[in-house]
């Protein structure tokens, strides 16, 4: 290798490794702003968490509220955060809200123990996680008939795929990987979420007034 060759390739990793450093500092960045807001709306509570890697949905937040012997904990993907502070008017109610239920309760809530294999994996999605999803959207979706089944989709692996049979004209169905709910449950989200979410636009969308061409 020649010296131009290895100074290049020493600039390449030094460029690399800045911006390692850039994006390691700004997930901490966000990481601290977000337990600084949790420790400022409970203020009577020791607020302390962690941060992960996830393989598919990147870096995730899990944070933990103690106060005399009682744990909450809840998490969330730093993707729906930037999306949170971009778009909803109350960020800081938005995020507590997920443990204010919790704390009503008086119930102690860890998180859940995280699969061990690909074979526990399916058994925990089979036992707790899908029906927690039919749960919520049997709930929201009382008066509509709901298509619900599980598929296989080239990007995204194993879906859920939900939809309304009454819908006939434009988009009746979405598709929502099952590793995402699994890993909404591991982060003791309501797995049911999402799909709700995703089923409400669906009908939002149907609902929308339909123009015709300009005459």
């Amino acid at each position: 290798m020649s010296e131009q060759e290895t100074n290049t390739t020493t600039e390449e990793a030094s460029a690399e490794n800045s911006e390692q450093q850039q994006l390691e500092q700004q997930v901490q960045a966000w990481f601290q702003l977000t337990r600084n807001i949790l420790a400022d709306e409970y203020k009577e509570y020791e607020v302390d968490g962690q941060v992960a890697l996830h393989p598919t949905y990147g870096h995730l937040f899990a944070f933990r509220l103690q106060q005399e012997g009682k744990v909450y904990t809840c998490g969330f993907m730093l993707t729906e955060l930037i999306r949170v502070f971009q778009t909803n008017g109350n960020p800081p109610l938005w995020l507590s809200s997920f443990f204010y239920d919790m704390i009503q309760e008086g119930v102690n809530r860890g998180f859940p123990d995280s699969p061990k294999s690909e074979a526990d994996a399916n058994r925990v999605l089979q036992e707790h996680v899908l029906p927690l999803v039919m749960k919520g959207v049997q709930e929201e979706f009382e008066s509509n008939q709901v298509y619900v089944d599980i598929e296989t989709n080239e990007q995204l692996g194993p879906v859920l795929e939900l939809g309304f049979p009454s819908i006939t004209d434009g988009p009746n169905t979405c598709a929502i990987p099952l590793q995402y709910f699994l890993t909404m449950y591991l982060l003791n989200r309501d797995p049911s979420e999402h799909a709700v979410q995703s089923l409400n636009k669906l009908l939002e969308e149907q609902n929308k007034p339909k123009t015709g061409p300009v005459q």
